[in-house]
């Protein structure tokens, strides 16, 4: 009885998402409501989305951040992006979304900011798979070297929790 999806939100969700054979990529609605209530208590302005498959969290994200906010997407599928965007637009958000349609190590790198609020990444446990990836499996790889990249960043704290598929809590350090 916790959960409040906002309408655009439920219909990704019944729209797109479930009918997709790749659904267990949805970030899990708890998680997603525990990601937003993190952003509004902190005021995130910024935040990164690094696989945004049918867009609930990138929309959830950009309907939480401020007006000047600003919701950076990785995704490597353009079907993923074309679902989302109708959505995006519906909520009157696209114009806090950036989408990069590309690996998220590669935008990662060109990124030149570690965000002053924290910075929140689902889904970074993926099933346990990140543990010891198959070889032929680029998406576990990926959020392994995510992931070991972000232990070795002497710039942040970090915090990993096992809500979902996992999620990922950066915050930028001043000292």
């Amino acid at each position: 009885n916790a959960l409040r999806p906002h309408s655009p939100l439920s219909e990704i969700t019944t729209a797109k998402t479930l009918e997709d054979p790749w659904s267990i990529m949805l970030v899990a609605s708890e998680q997603a409501q525990l990601m937003a209530n993190l952003a509004k208590l902190i005021n995130a302005s910024k935040t990164i989305e690094i696989g945004m498959y049918t867009g609930y969290n990138t929309l959830n994200m950009a309907l939480v951040v401020p007006e000047s906010g600003q919701v950076v997407a990785c995704e490597i599928d353009d079907e993923y992006v074309n679902i989302a965007e109708p959505f995006f637009k519906e909520a009157g958000v696209e114009d806090k979304i950036t989408v990069h349609l590309q690996m998220c190590i590669k935008t990662l790198g060109h990124l030149t900011y570690i965000s002053d609020p924290p910075t929140f990444s689902p889904q970074v446990l993926w099933s346990g798979k990140v543990v010891d990836p198959a070889p032929d499996d680029l998406t576990s790889q990926a959020l392994d070297k995510l992931n070991k990249k972000l232990h070795t960043d002497q710039r942040i704290d970090l915090s990993m929790l096992t809500v979902g598929n996992g999620l990922t809590l950066a915050i930028k350090r001043y000292r």
